[in-house]
Protein backbone atom coordinates (compact mmCIF):
# COMPACT_ATOMS: atom_id res chain seq x y z
CA UNK A 1 0.00 0.00 0.00
CA UNK A 2 1.27 3.47 -1.18
CA UNK A 3 -0.11 6.33 -0.23
CA UNK A 4 -0.28 8.61 -2.61
CA UNK A 5 0.15 12.80 -2.95
CA UNK A 6 -3.58 12.77 -3.25
CA UNK A 7 -3.56 11.29 0.47
CA UNK A 8 -0.34 12.86 1.76
CA UNK A 9 -1.36 16.39 0.81
CA UNK A 10 -4.64 16.22 1.88
CA UNK A 11 -3.50 14.98 5.63
CA UNK A 12 -0.81 18.00 5.61
CA UNK A 13 -4.55 20.53 4.72
CA UNK A 14 -6.60 18.87 7.62
CA UNK A 15 -3.76 19.19 9.94
CA UNK A 16 -3.34 22.73 8.98
CA UNK A 17 -7.01 23.31 9.37
CA UNK A 18 -6.69 21.44 13.08
CA UNK A 19 -3.81 23.97 14.01
CA UNK A 20 -6.27 26.79 13.27
CA UNK A 21 -9.33 25.29 14.72
CA UNK A 22 -11.43 27.74 16.67
CA UNK A 23 -9.62 30.69 14.89
CA UNK A 24 -12.34 30.97 12.00
CA UNK A 25 -12.02 29.91 8.31
CA UNK A 26 -8.87 29.54 6.88
CA UNK A 27 -8.26 30.93 3.37
CA UNK A 28 -6.85 28.03 0.51
CA UNK A 29 -3.98 30.85 0.47
CA UNK A 30 -3.25 30.48 3.48
CA UNK A 31 -2.80 26.67 3.54
CA UNK A 32 -0.97 27.42 -0.04
CA UNK A 33 2.05 29.01 1.75
CA UNK A 34 1.68 27.21 5.39
CA UNK A 35 2.03 23.74 3.62
CA UNK A 36 3.45 24.79 0.16
CA UNK A 37 0.50 23.13 -1.44
CA UNK A 38 -0.92 25.42 -4.47
CA UNK A 39 -4.69 26.75 -4.00
CA UNK A 40 -5.90 25.29 -6.91
CA UNK A 41 -4.75 21.55 -5.33
CA UNK A 42 -6.26 22.77 -2.04
CA UNK A 43 -9.63 23.44 -4.27
CA UNK A 44 -9.32 20.27 -5.78
CA UNK A 45 -9.40 17.92 -2.69
CA UNK A 46 -12.31 20.06 -0.36
CA UNK A 47 -15.14 19.00 -2.25
CA UNK A 48 -14.61 14.92 -1.38
CA UNK A 49 -13.54 16.02 2.77
CA UNK A 50 -16.72 18.16 2.70
CA UNK A 51 -18.99 15.42 1.18
CA UNK A 52 -17.48 13.58 3.72
CA UNK A 53 -18.26 15.61 6.70
CA UNK A 54 -15.13 16.70 7.82
CA UNK A 55 -14.74 20.00 6.65
CA UNK A 56 -16.96 23.28 5.98
CA UNK A 57 -16.71 25.82 3.68
CA UNK A 58 -17.62 29.15 5.21
CA UNK A 59 -18.79 31.60 2.20
CA UNK A 60 -17.87 35.86 2.14
CA UNK A 61 -15.69 38.16 2.51
CA UNK A 62 -14.25 36.20 5.63
CA UNK A 63 -14.61 32.87 4.28
CA UNK A 64 -12.41 29.73 4.15
CA UNK A 65 -12.25 26.03 5.02
CA UNK A 66 -12.83 25.19 8.66
CA UNK A 67 -13.31 21.42 10.14
CA UNK A 68 -16.59 20.18 10.48
CA UNK A 69 -15.67 18.23 14.17
CA UNK A 70 -13.25 18.52 17.04
CA UNK A 71 -9.22 17.72 15.63
CA UNK A 72 -10.05 14.76 18.35
CA UNK A 73 -12.88 13.61 16.55
CA UNK A 74 -11.32 13.21 13.16
CA UNK A 75 -8.94 10.51 12.62
CA UNK A 76 -6.25 9.43 10.21
CA UNK A 77 -8.09 6.55 8.84
CA UNK A 78 -11.12 8.61 7.53
CA UNK A 79 -8.99 11.00 5.91
CA UNK A 80 -7.14 9.14 4.22
CA UNK A 81 -10.21 6.67 3.40
CA UNK A 82 -12.15 10.14 1.54
CA UNK A 83 -9.09 10.36 0.07
CA UNK A 84 -7.77 7.00 -1.50
CA UNK A 85 -10.13 4.43 -0.23
CA UNK A 86 -10.00 1.58 2.40
CA UNK A 87 -6.02 1.56 3.42
CA UNK A 88 -5.71 -2.16 2.34
CA UNK A 89 -2.42 -3.96 0.68
CA UNK A 90 -4.11 -6.30 -2.03
CA UNK A 91 -7.38 -6.50 -4.05
CA UNK A 92 -8.66 -10.21 -2.43
CA UNK A 93 -8.80 -8.28 0.96
CA UNK A 94 -10.24 -4.92 -0.61
CA UNK A 95 -13.25 -6.89 -2.37
CA UNK A 96 -14.32 -10.17 -0.02
CA UNK A 97 -15.20 -13.24 -2.50
CA UNK A 98 -12.83 -11.40 -5.30
CA UNK A 99 -10.58 -14.42 -5.34
CA UNK A 100 -11.73 -18.15 -5.43
CA UNK A 101 -8.32 -18.87 -3.58
CA UNK A 102 -9.39 -16.78 -0.35
CA UNK A 103 -10.40 -19.79 1.80
CA UNK A 104 -7.22 -21.97 1.49
CA UNK A 105 -4.90 -19.46 0.56
CA UNK A 106 -2.38 -18.31 4.07
CA UNK A 107 -1.27 -15.22 2.19
CA UNK A 108 -4.84 -13.41 2.13
CA UNK A 109 -4.47 -14.16 6.07
CA UNK A 110 -1.37 -12.35 6.28
CA UNK A 111 -2.56 -9.48 4.03
CA UNK A 112 -5.45 -9.53 6.07
CA UNK A 113 -3.40 -9.08 8.94
CA UNK A 114 -1.58 -6.50 7.40
CA UNK A 115 -4.57 -4.56 6.66
CA UNK A 116 -5.99 -4.82 10.33
CA UNK A 117 -2.46 -3.26 12.00
CA UNK A 118 -3.04 -0.60 9.52
CA UNK A 119 -6.35 0.70 10.93
CA UNK A 120 -5.44 0.12 13.90
CA UNK A 121 -2.52 2.76 13.95
CA UNK A 122 -4.74 5.05 11.18
CA UNK A 123 -7.76 4.83 13.37
CA UNK A 124 -6.17 5.42 16.87
CA UNK A 125 -4.06 8.45 15.08
CA UNK A 126 -6.08 11.59 15.18
CA UNK A 127 -5.97 15.24 14.29
CA UNK A 128 -5.94 16.57 17.73
CA UNK A 129 -2.84 14.05 18.27
CA UNK A 130 -0.87 15.21 15.21
CA UNK A 131 -1.44 19.01 16.60
CA UNK A 132 0.29 17.87 19.84
CA UNK A 133 3.00 16.08 18.03
CA UNK A 134 3.45 18.64 16.07
CA UNK A 135 3.23 21.50 19.11
CA UNK A 136 5.70 19.07 21.50
CA UNK A 137 8.28 19.96 18.24
CA UNK A 138 7.92 23.47 19.22
CA UNK A 139 6.26 24.10 15.42
CA UNK A 140 2.96 26.64 15.20
CA UNK A 141 1.28 26.60 12.42
CA UNK A 142 2.77 29.91 10.37
CA UNK A 143 1.30 33.46 11.08
CA UNK A 144 0.64 35.16 7.99
CA UNK A 145 -0.86 38.88 7.89
CA UNK A 146 -3.00 40.41 4.43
Amino acid sequence: MRISTKGRYGLRIMLELALRHGQGPVLADLIERSQGISGKYVHQLMPGLRHAGLVRTVRGPHGGYELARSPDEITVLEIITVLEGPPVPVECVAQPGSCERTGVCVTHELWREVATAIEDVLSQATLGTLCRRQRERGQEPLSFSI
